[in-house]
């Protein structure tokens, strides 16, 4: 079948009920047909001889169920259906068996004839109009959901162990911070809006509140788009996005499946994890409920003497989610999902540097805890060739935090902080794709956010309300992005996105005597934000392209605390332009690499601090420059065997620092006599929290054993450079500089797995991106990796 047709109707038809098969597939390979069968059915069809892969067969009409249509295929080409999870099956040739196939061809690794790993991408969901991976100009990666929870589930951390360009603090689970290519502000949490849009589905997760850290269960996969993102994103997704996307609920079958791990910390406690899934027809092909839950309990490993405790940072993280999914006419349908995650963290998990390993001298207990919601309802449809997708959504995020703020000498202080964040928010869009790439979308979104950050300090007993500050915004949004095909090798893409945003704050517990002086930062103001958009995507060979984009991004402005007194920082702005080379399909092709150059001009840097009362605040530190160049390679050595290595360097710098960042350099000076010019010079230049180097290689090894039995075993090593924490002279130390890696194994058993993982393997202690409390020099404090971890497990499918 010509590539072209098939490239037709994955773009043309509309996503079916997960496990109908709604359109004819024309003839073709067997692998064609089962990836065109994965995208409109939303399965996952392995075919590990690229034989089989190879092998033609005639037309697939449509009105079948999944598990007909795929008996069918392997009827037609001489092989058998092994179902290995949910939603998903294999494919395994029966060589005995006599066929109407056409003759076997040569084993050769062409892109046709090789068969794809389940992260193999086919469609870039994230570009909003299901562009196809060639027809999109960008950086771009998809890792497969069954790959980030391979070995019981994790969060967001799994995700930065598979990219060099995704980077996160490490404060603990649900107040961390993430960074993409090197968009990078600053370790604490504050009224900044986050440098990196995360979505689940179409709906944004949170506004500028730190990253839920949702566990990565049950996912289909998880897209990451570098670069600013603010045409079809808008606000917040300076660096790139990363997006979730679930397991669609199948009307077709019930089906499940239960996983449960226990583990051990070297130096630490214990600890367990547990998930459920479970995949509810209610209405045979028309209306399903798939319900994830999860559950885990992370060992501490740091002890404080002074509370005679030991293994005091342990986690419990509880939560799931449920969606729903109806067909309520033909092409339509209705989706309810509720997501909901609670976590308590017993204390922090930094150390003191000179002190006894893995411990910290503090006096009172930093515990914390995160609660994530968020409700959704999607409505999808056609009308002939056009697509249309709305989705509405409310959330609600709450952060509360505890830092040790005794001073030497001094009697116990703490100092606790509460961000609570509801936003209401709403995206609708039409849409229309061709084969050949062109097509154009049109969309609306609103957002509502309101933010409130709550400031308590005093004895740990006797903790006093102090200033604090309310952030809210609401932003209307009209965009649209066009794409042609101005020569056979030639595609171009211009979008533009106009947004209307009203800013409103004020001071929250305020002192009666700096009342007055509030008024002036209190005022609602409006501002109308354009980011332009363009691109161009050349085929230089059927194997190899080159693209060429030009994209911007924004973060609104709003009010921050400095000691007593609130005070207005500005709205952000970036450009980037970048060009990529790349080269095969990832999982799909035997050889894949990938090079992309990007230079970023961010304008206004937002960014946190701590001021002159030792609290953290926000202020635009300057004008600063970025130059990010990364490389990516695969190549599978053997039917079983895949490696892959990437690297990404960082190359930032501040060109014109603004006043407030020149005051805390000359603070630093003032701190530390010992700090020489060039040391200072040093920091002045360093846009914070940019590792200069991050570089990965990994191997994945399947193999497929007597009878139903396999075996996969995935390992990893990961170097993160060196990189300052912040600004100004408790936050200008450097961090990173540290290696990081894992294996897991699993062997299965038919619907029986179990695994093996251990982390961290080198046991290494290193000093990750975070800072555990701004109340003491941050030279005295370090944030270990998590020691060597053993894990084992049991997972089963039904």
């Amino acid at each position: 079948m010509p590539g072209g047709a098939l490239a037709a109707l994955l773009v043309a038809a509309a996503p079916a009920a997960a496990g109908t098969l709604t359109v004819t597939l024309p003839a073709g390979s067997v692998g064609q047909q089962v990836m065109a069968l994965g995208r409109v059915t939303r399965i996952s069809v392995v075919v590990p001889d690229p034989r089989l892969w190879a092998r033609r067969v005639p037309s697939l009409p449509g009105g079948m169920r999944v598990e007909a249509a795929l008996a069918l295929i392997a009827r037609r080409a001489g092989a058998r259906v092994e179902a290995i999870g949910p939603n998903s099956w294999r494919l395994v040739a029966q060589p005995t068996v006599a066929t109407t196939a056409q003759p076997l061809r040569p084993l050769r690794a062409r892109r046709s004839d090789w068969p794809p790993e389940t992260n193999a991408d086919i469609v870039v969901t994230a570009s909003k109009r299901d562009t196809t991976r060639d027809h999109f100009a960008g950086q771009f990666a998809r890792v497969a959901g069954r790959d980030l929870e391979f070995g019981g589930a994790g969060g967001t951390e799994r995700l930065a162990d598979r990219l060099t360009s995704v980077a996160s603090t490490y404060l603990g689970a649900g107040r961390n911070k993430l960074f993409i290519r090197g968009i990078a502000d600053s370790s604490f949490t504050g009224p900044t809006q986050a440098t990196v849009g995360q979505y689940f589905g179409d709906l944004r997760l949170s506004y500028n509140a730190p990253d839920p850290d949702l566990r990565l269960a049950d996912l289909a996969a998880v897209e990451v788009l570098e670069g600013p993102q603010g045409t079809l994103y808008g606000a917040g997704s300076l660096g790139g996005l990363i997006r979730l996307v679930p397991n669609a609920p199948d009307p077709s079958r019930f089906s499940g499946s239960a996983t449960i791990g226990g583990s051990a910390t070297t130096h630490g406690a214990p600890g367990a994890d547990t998930q459920l899934v479970a995949n509810i027809p209610v209405l045979l092909d028309r209306l399903a409920i798939r319900v994830v839950a999860n559950a885990s309990s992370e060992g501490g490993y740091i002890d404080k003497p002074l509370l005679g405790r030991t293994d005091v940072n342990r986690t419990r993280i509880e939560g799931g989610r449920a969606a729903a999914h109806l067909d309520i006419a033909a092409g339509w349908s209705v989706d309810l999902i509720g997501i909901g995650q609670r976590i308590r963290g017993a204390d922090s998990q930094y150390a003191d540097r000179d002190g006894r390993p893995l411990s910290r001298s503090a006096p009172v207990t930093e515990g914390f805890s995160a609660d994530f919601g968020q409700g959704q309802i999607v409505l999808s449809g056609a009308f002939g060739d056009v697509r249309f997708r709305s989705t509405s959504g409310i959330t609600a995020h709450d952060l509360m935090e505890r830092y040790d703020a005794t001073a030497p000498g001094e009697p116990v202080r703490l100092f606790a902080q509460a961000n609570r964040t509801r936003m209401q928010a709403n995206e609708t869009r039409l849409w229309s794709s061709r084969a050949d790439g062109s097509g154009w979308l049109a969309g609306f979104s609103y957002v509502h956010n309101r933010t409130r950050l709550t400031r308590l300090y005093g004895a740990p007993d006797a903790l006093l309300p102090t200033t604090g500050v309310v952030n809210g915004i609401a932003e209307t949004t009209v965009y649209g992005e066009g794409s042609v095909r101005l020569l056979p090798g030639l595609l171009t893409t211009g979008g533009l996105r106009v947004t209307r945003s009203v800013l409103d704050g004020e001071g929250a517990d305020i002192a009666q005597r700096v009342t007055l002086a509030q008024l002036a930062t209190t005022a609602q103001r409006a501002q109308t934000i354009m980011l332009p958009s363009a691109s161009a995507l050349f085929e230089l060979t059927p194997q190899v392209q080159m693209f060429l984009r030009y994209q911007q991004g924004f973060r609104p402005g709003g009010l921050a605390i400095e000691g007593d007194f609130v005070r207005r920082f500005r709205n952000d702005h970036v450009a980037t332009i970048e060009t990529g080379l790349r080269s095969g399909r990832p999982g799909a092709d035997r050889f894949d690499a990938a090079l992309t150059l990007a230079h970023t001009s961010w304008r206004d840097i937002q960014a946190d601090f701590i001021d002159g009362s030792g609290l953290p605040s926000t202020a635009n530190i300057g004008d600063g420059e970025l130059w990010t160049i990364e490389a990516t390679a695969g190549a599978r050595l053997t039917k079983a065997l895949r490696i892959e290595g990437a690297v990404s360097f960082n190359d930032s710098r501040i060109d014109e620092p603004s006043s407030a960042r020149l005051f805390d350099l000359v603070g630093t000076l003032a701190a530390d006599p010992a700090v020489t010019r060039a040391q200072l010079a040093a920091r002045l230049s360093q846009i914070p929290n940019i590792a200069r180097i991050t570089a990965r290689a990994g191997a994945v090894y399947t193999q497929q054993l007597a009878g139903t039995k396999d075996i996969k075993i995935d390992g990893w090593v990961r170097y993160v450079g060196s990189s300052r924490l912040g600004v100004g002279p408790v936050l200008g130390q450097s961090q990173g500089s540290y290696l990081d890696s894992g294996v897991t194994a699993r062997l299965g058993l038919g619907a029986l797995g179990v695994t093996a993982g251990i982390t961290n393997l080198a046991d290494i202690r290193g000093n990750r991106f975070a800072l555990g409390t701004p109340f003491t020099t941050g030279r005295d404090q370090v944030t270990p990796l998590r020691p060597r971890t053993l894990r084992l497990g049991l997972d089963a499918a039904f």
